[in-house]
């Protein structure tokens, strides 16, 4: 198999450019691609996922120790023949100033896995060659497949950049990609555009895969890649599982059936969540709160994270749904929300344009977006209440990213104790009530499976309580 990590001097130098076509015209090749992203970046994952036909995994060195990120790459490369890695932010950048921990040069080195370069060359002449030469020196224990120059003005800049490299570095050239407006992701607050809002038909998703593998076919070398030596990936030891083998929580009869909420409104999920839920016996049931019904026999609910403020109205206005979260959760069902899925279970949203729209009221918060990040980074979170997810004393780490604020409107507990790894400071998160536990806190299961494993022992006591309740009444 061949594999390989993308990776830049620093954030928004094209390293999604690079990796999506890379992706692109790897699979049009005729490649099985699996895709990966470092770091908790659910929107970059969501485009790679797309291209490629098959869900990217996310990678990390913070909020998953070696082992975990081992077994997710593994398991996920069984049936692929190359594996592309987009990295975060720049190479070196991890949760401190002072080492590499979180960082995609730690998981480079990890997995064995040589770096591709994306330089942003746009504003650059022969002081590019500097930076290369930083880059490829830093870190001795790091392999390169090469450099990709991207936002290269034409062929006389190129010829510039090219002498100056040359002259004075070891890392070859794989290519030069012109800037090219077509191909763009569209922004927001929350970074790029999700592959969810674009046109996904069949139709549409042909045209953006030829369309990103042209780019790369007309600027990069794929065949060096192909070749280099490097970018043939052995593991150096037996493939393990993600998670160490256990019986799951169902050996025979019906799954526990899980709801998850899944449209253009919540979307921020980890693919591996859901394996892992999958591994202890849950049966995923999704379901649109935008347009659509409640689905039948549920035994839990989970709302992952998204842009529930951008359909708002459309959220408010699916009434029935809405009333539907509100008696399953009243009949002590569980129900586990993050981030956006939190705003949608609060009693109103309000938008940063003053619009306030009412909610499923399963938690008595008030939601108002700000025009700016209140929380970003990484976050270890501390049971300090048994609730949905565990014990108290339960540790679990995950990543908090959002442009809102929640504020109580009446009496409820935390269940987390969280400490922000960017800032330090430390409060009382993880509001529960009941079986419902709602977070800002995107949590990895992976970093303790235990936690999914407790959620889906609520949705069993749950279902048998509910047949005891069922035929009590029948009696």
């Amino acid at each position: 198999m061949i594999a390989f990590l993308v990776a830049g001097t620093a954030s928004g130098v094209g390293k999604t450019t690079v990796s999506l076509a890379l992706m692109a015209a790897l699979r049009q090749r005729g490649f099985a691609v699996q895709p990966f992203k470092c770091g908790p970046d659910f929107l970059d994952a969501s485009h790679h996922s797309a291209i490629c036909g098959r869900a990217s995994r996310n990678l990390d060195g913070w909020m998953l120790d070696l082992h975990a990120n081992r077994g997710i790459f593994d398991s996920a490369c069984r049936d692929a023949q190359v594996a592309v890695v987009e990295g975060m932010m720049g190479l070196f950048d991890g949760v401190a100033g002072g080492g590499e921990e979180g960082s995609s040069g730690e998981m480079a080195k990890r997995l064995g896995l040589p770096v591709v370069l994306v330089l942003d060359a746009s504003t650059s002449a022969r002081s590019i060659a500097a930076v290369v030469k930083g880059f490829e020196t830093f870190d001795p224990e790091l392999r390169f497949a090469g450099v990709v120059l991207n936002g290269v003005a034409g062929e006389s800049h190129y010829r510039m950049l090219e002498a100056a490299i040359v002259s004075s570095c070891k890392l070859p050239i794989l290519g030069w990609l012109p800037r090219n407006s077509e191909l763009a992701i569209p922004e927001r607050h929350l970074g790029l555009h999700g592959a969810a809002e674009q046109e996904n038909s069949p139709e549409k998703l042909e045209e953006r895969l030829k369309a990103w593998a042209a780019f790369a076919e007309a600027n990069l070398d794929l065949d060096s890649i192909l070749r280099n030596r490097d970018c043939a990936y052995l593991p150096d030891q037996p493939v393990q599982p993600a998670v160490p083998a256990e019986a799951p929580l169902v050996v025979s009869g019906e799954k526990i059936r899980l709801g998850v909420a899944r449209d253009q409104a919540f979307s921020f999920y980890y693919e591996d969540n859901f394996d892992l839920l999958r591994e202890f016996g849950a049966e995923l049931v999704e379901f649109s709160p935008l347009t659509g019904s409640f689905p039948e026999n549920l035994d839990a609910l989970y709302f992952g994270g998204g842009y529930p403020e951008l359909h708002a109205q459309r959220l408010s206005e699916n009434r029935t749904l809405l009333a539907a979260v509100r008696s399953f959760a009243s009949a002590g069902r569980p129900i586990y929300a993050e981030c956006g899925g939190m705003m949608y279970l609060a009693q109103t949203l309000t938008n940063v344009e003053g619009e306030t729209f009412p909610m499923a009221a399963v938690l008595p918060l008030a939601v108002q977006m700000t025009r700016r990040l209140v929380h970003f980074g990484y976050a270890e979170a501390e049971f300090t209440l048994d609730c949905l997810l565990g014990r108290k004393g339960t540790r679990m780490r995950g990543h908090s990213f959002h442009c809102s604020q929640a504020a109580l409107t009446g009496e409820l507990d935390t269940a987390y104790r969280v400490r922000f790894s960017l800032s330090g400071r430390e409060e009382n998160e993880g509001y529960s009530r009941g079986c419902v536990l709602a977070s800002y806190i995107h949590l990895h299961f992976r970093a303790n499976p235990q936690a999914a494993r407790a959620f889906l022992e609520h949705a069993l006591h749950g279902r048998k309580a509910s047949a005891l309740r069922t035929q009590e009444f029948a009696g």
